[in-house]
């Protein structure tokens, strides 16, 4: 068992980020002993870790409290969470590849502008 500083520090995550954790109920705030420091059991820092991997795939901090409690739920409820995730990841993803598409056209005709006092990608902003 360790305090919030040693598991901030093995987990690379500020101590502030451990007690938002705790104060949005993803993890259990272990109560104090008489030596006031906490200490957080390892099922605590797996959690924490589980948190922050879910985050780097994408999940909000209110979608990973759902994937917490259906933690011992059957895999399709997991699977249509995750689903809907991969959704919102192609959207985001469709979007991405417009916005490539339109600044790679204003380029192409800022590189073939002849005008000095005029910018087709600032034109194009003003509309």
């Amino acid at each position: 068992m360790k305090t919030i500083s040693k598991v901030a520090k093995q987990l690379n995550v500020n101590v502030e980020t451990i007690r938002f954790y705790e104060r949005k109920g993803l993890i259990d705030k272990p109560s104090a002993p008489s030596t006031g420091y906490r200490v957080y059991p390892e099922a605590t820092i797996a959690r924490i870790h589980f948190i922050k991997r879910a985050q780097t795939l994408g999940f909000t901090l209110s979608e990973i409290g759902e994937l917490l409690t259906l933690s011992d739920s059957p895999c399709h409820k997991v699977e249509q969470l995750a689903k809907q995730k991969l959704a919102e990841v192609k959207a985001r993803l469709a979007g991405l590849q417009q916005l490539e598409t339109a600044l790679s056209a204003h380029i192409v005709q800022c590189q073939s502008n002849n005008e000095s006092d005029s910018c087709p990608i600032i034109n194009t902003l003003l509309l």
